[in-house]
């Protein structure tokens, strides 16, 4: 059974996410890796995002049946692990509620019973400077999100063995239209 190898980061929800992100640099003795505004990551370590802070919304617009943690993200070993995980997930009725390519990782979001999420992701990337390159240019400041895809399809096109290269890019898995 694919399981996780550790665990990558934490992303809390903020109606502040200047004064929360300072703390969290002071505190960790972190550097900023990405301000997006709405979305920030900082890394204390050898990991390029080690907690990520999203704006809430509105200030005082809060959600009080969501707390402050948005997600745990769990690193797996290989792209056939996390494709493991979202097979045997679903074969169990667990589907993601969302699947991600971030452009560094590949990730699959579920929330358990309570709302709680947990992220599944594995690395885009062979090494750390071409992931911060990335998450340092153009594309990702366009949208520090990613692209939505269709684990069906990414599954099918990993088993029928398409590339690794291929099939961690944005956009290698379009979510068909509804």
């Amino acid at each position: 059974m694919a399981k996780p190898i550790k665990m990558a980061h934490a992303v809390f929800r903020t109606d502040d996410i200047k004064r929360v992100q300072d703390w969290w640099c002071t505190v960790l003795e972190a550097k900023v890796v990405h301000d997006g505004g709405f979305i920030s990551f900082i890394s204390f370590d050898d990991e390029h995002h080690r907690l990520a802070f999203v704006q809430r919304g509105k200030p005082g617009d809060f959600d009080a049946h969501k707390g402050n943690l948005d997600h745990i993200a769990y690193s797996m070993g290989s792209f056939g692990d996390l494709m493991d995980l979202y097979a045997r997930l679903k074969d169990e009725d667990i589907l993601p509620v969302r699947s991600i390519n971030h452009g560094p990782t590949t990730s699959l979001y579920y929330a358990d019973p309570d709302g709680n999420g947990v992220e599944f992701q594995i690395e885009n990337y062979a090494t750390m400077e071409e992931c911060v390159e990335f998450i340092q240019g153009p594309t990702f400041a366009e949208n520090p999100i990613g692209i939505l895809f269709d684990p069906d399809l990414l599954l099918k096109r990993f088993r029928r063995g398409d590339p690794l290269a291929e099939l961690v890019k944005q956009g290698s898995a379009p979510v068909a239209a509804s």
